[in-house]
């Protein structure tokens, strides 16, 4: 058996907690911290590899920091808990050719594109074209990232120490500390460009790389006249193995659909670029509708339930309209939410009722004349807290009134817009809070879709808006 030469151990998150030298030293030039990350790709592989499979494994990995390359026999020994042993038993090393250099940044690259919380595709301008996340944590920015497609990257997060006109050049933003939008997590910017030889870059991969860890969840607060609320139900199979697969790939599909739409690769002939146009909107249907699958699992589940708090639906209404105004303003439509300083207070959950104003007023723009109007509205009276959309639109007869709620009712349209899910998910939603999902509309007259939930009587007195008479309210039918 052969000596040990250094050993080292990393937790259950893929942290490097303690380790001897010359893998500490390694674990640093490669751009780590110690604890910290594994930063040696191969490294991370074996040991998530020894991890999943639950065994001690043994092999050959081979590393470089830019200098050196590194060549060492390693073994990885998993714990019950998830925490991993590692030894070293062999370690050489030779110093690099100059042309070998670039490969640190490819593994650095790496690194950063399996750590990252939030992937964003850009454009050679910095502006979105695609975004990822998966993170608890990051829901509402990947909602308004993907609500601000076409703008800089750099309007959706706060940059520490660096007041000046963003975006600035890419290399005095790769790595830099930033404070994300309902984190509480410290940040670091990974741009990662696609070059051509003698070119500037002609589009990034923006990795956000989160430096401190998501804090454990705790439970929710108690709601006035009743018992503290935490969702028990799980995700299932779509949730938990299917989604999860697909949302990389497809959005990927969907960004490069995208960079050869807007000829970010190269010259191309119009019908070329009207056909990725068209593989980027098929593919942003089908995420559409991978994530109201997973949804659906979710809300049919017999466990489920949500996290009431006390919430101002005054301020959710204007952050609904706030990620869609790009979407509305691409078509002319105006967006009437309720001013600053107009409050609602209410018992529910923050990110469900989000979820279903963003239904509401998403198909309430889909489905309205341009240069119309969509009106969010605030209505309180006793024990109950509404939010009403109402737009322009064709409305729905009485037959249409009692379908729109039922699962994959599309009411009988044939374009490829919408899962017939979205307003079904969110009535079960509105019930799961103790409201409901109502409609009231008439052909030609257009329809009002209302949110009742339970008010904050606790709270002070609600502010609202008096709609106006002569207002046309609109449908929305997804």
């Amino acid at each position: 058996m052969s000596a040990v030469l250094a050993r080292a151990h990393c937790d259950g998150a893929d942290r490097l907690v303690t380790a001897d030298e010359p893998l500490a030293g390694l674990q640093l030039r490669c751009g780590g911290e110690l604890p910290g990350t594994i930063a040696i790709p191969a490294l991370f592989e074996l040991v998530r590899k020894s991890r999943n499979f639950g065994l001690k494994l043994a092999r050959t990995i081979r590393a470089n920091d830019g200098n050196e390359q590194v060549t060492a026999w390693i073994e990885v020994d998993p714990a019950e808990n998830g925490d991993c042993s590692i030894s070293i038993l062999s370690w050489q090393s030779a110093s690099l050719p100059p042309e070998d250099i670039a490969a640190v940044a490819a593994h650095r690259a790496a690194i950063d594109r399996t750590v990252a919380e939030l992937s964003a595709r850009l454009d050679a301008g910095q502006r979105l074209l695609a975004v990822e996340s998966q993170a608890a944590d990051l829901t509402e920015l990947t909602a308004v990232m993907r609500g601000g497609i076409g703008q800089p990257w750099t309007d959706f997060v706060s940059i520490e120490g660096n007041s000046h006109r963003q975006p600035l050049h890419w290399r005095l933003l790769d790595g830099a500390a930033v404070r994300l939008r309902g984190s509480d997590r410290n940040w670091r910017v990974s741009l990662l460009p696609q070059e051509v030889p003698g070119s500037e870059p002609i589009g990034f991969e923006l990795c956000l790389v989160a430096e401190t860890p998501l804090a454990t969840p705790e439970p929710a607060p108690a709601v006035p006249g009743g018992d503290s609320v935490m969702p028990s139900n799980g995700p299932g199979l779509v949730g938990r193995d299917i989604a999860p697969v697909l949302r990389q790939p497809i959005a990927r599909i969907i960004a490069n659909a995208e960079t050869i739409r807007t000829r970010l690769a190269g010259p191309l002939a119009e019908e070329y670029s009207q056909y990725a146009a068209d593989i980027a909107a098929a593919g942003q249907h089908l995420l559409s509708l991978v994530e109201d699958l997973a949804d659906l699992e979710v809300v049919e589940s017999e466990d489920f339930n949500t996290a009431p708090d006390r919430i101002d639906l005054a301020d959710v209404a204007r952050r609904a309209a706030g990620i869609l105004a790009v979407r509305a303003q691409e078509r002319g439509i105006t967006l009437d939410a309720p001013k600053h300083g107009e409050h609602l207070h209410a018992i529910a959950e923050f990110r469900r009722v989000l979820q279903v104003l963003l239904n509401l007023v998403g198909n309430a723009i889909r489905y309205s004349p341009d240069n119309s109007q969509v009106w969010i509205r605030l209505e309180g009276e006793g024990a109950r807290a509404r939010v009403i959309v109402a737009d322009q639109g064709p409305g729905l007869s009485v037959e249409q009134q009692a379908k729109v709620f039922e699962k994959f009712e599309r009411l009988g349209r044939s374009d490829e817009s919408g899962s017939g899910l979205g307003l079904y998910i969110s009535r079960r939603l509105a019930r799961a809070m103790s409201g409901d999902l109502t409609i009231d509309s008439a052909p030609g007259q257009g329809a009002r879709f209302i949110l009742d939930v339970p008010a904050d009587l606790l709270a002070s007195a609600p502010t609202t808006a008096k709609q106006d008479d002569d207002q046309q309210p609109g449908s929305s039918q997804d």
